[in-house]
């Protein structure tokens, strides 16, 4: 069936398609397209944490520019709306924090919470800062807060057995709700 015999529409019907239906469930996720293409190790070479700030609000996922802080979507998130909260310098510590880096980074959270309970309207919230390596930091030279919202359903067999997790929304869908609902 071509295009104009559906009547111009871009959605194809899966009984249209090639292949056999099987019991299995997709989860598409093309947004780690990125991470898959570079490699194993893609955020070794640079810390993406000075890198975000100098891309575009699209390109580097940031909701928010700060004076002495960011905040940006995390690439790869435990649930939609997984934001982290950066200062632009490159400390590891958060006891290397300035005063006013602190304050900032606290007054984003803050904001980042009120933000996120009215776009996701989240249950609760995840919020922590893991510091070095061996605390199970991703990114240990460069200091960042999570906030990660939660929802009383959020939770399911597919982190446990799959080692999968399900994220209903893309990241730049999420990004532009979160940058949109930001108070100015």
């Amino acid at each position: 069936m071509s295009d104009a015999d559906r009547g111009g529409d871009d959605l194809v019907a899966a009984a249209e398609l090639a292949g056999v239906p099987d019991e299995f469930q997709r989860l598409w996720t093309p947004h780690r397209m990125a991470y898959i293409q570079a490699g194993p190790e893609p955020l070794r070479e640079v810390c993406p944490f000075d890198e975000a700030p100098r891309k575009s609000d699209e390109d580097g996922l940031i909701v928010f520019r700060g004076e002495t802080a960011y905040v940006l979507l995390n690439l790869f998130p435990y649930n939609s709306g997984h934001l982290l909260v950066c200062p632009y310098r490159h400390i590891a510590t958060y006891d290397e924090a300035t005063p006013e880096e602190v304050a900032e980074i606290g007054a984003l959270t803050q904001t980042a919470m009120r933000v996120l309970r009215k776009v996701s309207r989240c249950d609760g919230f995840n919020i922590g800062m893991n510091q070095g390596a061996v605390a199970g930091a991703g990114v240990a030279a460069h200091l960042h807060q999570h906030i990660v919202p939660r929802w009383a359903t959020d939770a399911n067999f597919f982190p446990i057995i799959a080692k999968t997790k399900a994220l209903p929304q893309l990241l730049g869908d999420v990004r532009v709700a979160i940058a949109d609902a930001w108070p100015a």
